[in-house]
């Protein structure tokens, strides 16, 4: 990003971060960091990327710390089992993102990344958004399969398995498109 807001070539206002997986997990991070990241989009990041840590549900806070230690401080080990100790939950880290627009997709077969937590997670985060008077997530209810919904907050679940594919970069673009096109920030 530090280069990025250099370039001429290139609208400073119109930056997106984008992950899949871990990566979106860094997505979401760096969001929630640097408010020079203008969109965020998180695909299948699950525990401790948009999934709801506290419904202990597909790979937990103690599954993730033990099979990819590297990735987190040994501090948050504390937590394994005891998500509900936990002083927070990751609608929080979409919530830091506000007011900006976020994206979080979902594949139905990727029980593992929680897709249900990962959308729960972005209706929490609503509220946040609509204390700045802006709409946050447009869907109280799950959205069925390829139905992507469009807000502030946006969220799609798709068939298919743990992956980014050529529909889910329709979706973030569609939703780019509704925030930049429409004239929407």
């Amino acid at each position: 990003m530090d280069y990025l807001v250099t370039n001429p070539s290139i609208d400073k206002d119109k930056i997106a971060v984008i992950g899949h997986s871990r990566q979106g997990k860094a997505a979401l991070w760096a969001g929630a960091q640097d408010e020079r990241f203008a969109m965020v989009i998180s695909n299948n990041s699950g525990c401790t990327g948009a999934a709801l840590a506290k419904r202990k549900f597909g790979e937990t806070v103690e599954r993730i710390n033990h099979v990819f230690p590297h990735w987190f401080c040994t501090n948050y080990r504390k937590y394994d089992k005891k998500e509900e100790t936990m002083p927070i939950d990751q609608h929080e880290l979409l919530a830091a993102i506000a007011p900006r627009p976020v994206y979080v997709a979902s594949a139905e077969n990727d029980t593992w990344a929680d897709p249900k937590g990962e959308f729960l997670s972005c209706v929490e985060a609503s509220s946040v958004y609509e204390f700045l008077g802006r709409e946050g997530m447009p869907a109280k209810k799950m959205p069925k399969v390829n139905m992507p919904v469009y807000g502030m907050i946006g969220y799609h679940i798709r068939t298919g398995d743990h992956d980014i594919i050529a529909y889910d970069w329709e979706c973030f673009m569609n939703f780019a498109d509704y925030h930049w096109r429409s004239g929407l920030k």
